[in-house]
């Protein structure tokens, strides 16, 4: 298996098209955002993960979230945040993990979401923390 894509957004909707098949409605994309207050705050914007499993695949696997604020997963020190999913998906199809992980800020920042599949390769995704406006 592996991801397609993750990405921070504002909202995530399913809905059917003929065929049958399956339409994914992603709205407000975003790399950063202005902080709703001053340093210290906490954020909880939600990563949206997609993950296909080719057909000759088992289709059951654990999707990993780790939020550092180093661009390095494997960084030494506790992370900011983890989240451990798991999830089946029919082999041949697609699939979805909506993670909404808490942040404690005290600066700000630019934090990086290090999501895989089991023990796969890391995919990194940077969200950066603005002054309020």
């Amino acid at each position: 298996m592996h991801i397609v894509s993750a990405l921070f957004v504002e909202n995530f909707e399913l809905r059917q098209a003929p065929g049958p098949s399956t339409r994914l409605d992603l709205t407000g994309a975003m790399f950063s955002m202005a902080a709703p207050s001053e340093v210290p705050v906490t954020v909880a914007p939600h990563l949206v993960g997609l993950i296909y499993c080719p057909a000759d695949e088992a289709g059951t696997g654990v999707f990993e979230v780790v939020y550092r604020a180093s661009p390095d997963p494997d960084h030494d020190g506790e992370p900011m945040a983890r989240n451990v999913s798991p999830f089946d998906v029919e082999p041949g199809k697609f699939t979805y993990r909506l993670v909404r992980g808490e942040l404690e800020f005290t600066e700000y920042q630019q934090v990086f979401a290090h999501c895989r599949i089991g023990t796969g390769p890391w995919h990194s995704v940077p969200f950066t923390l603005l002054p309020p406006v």
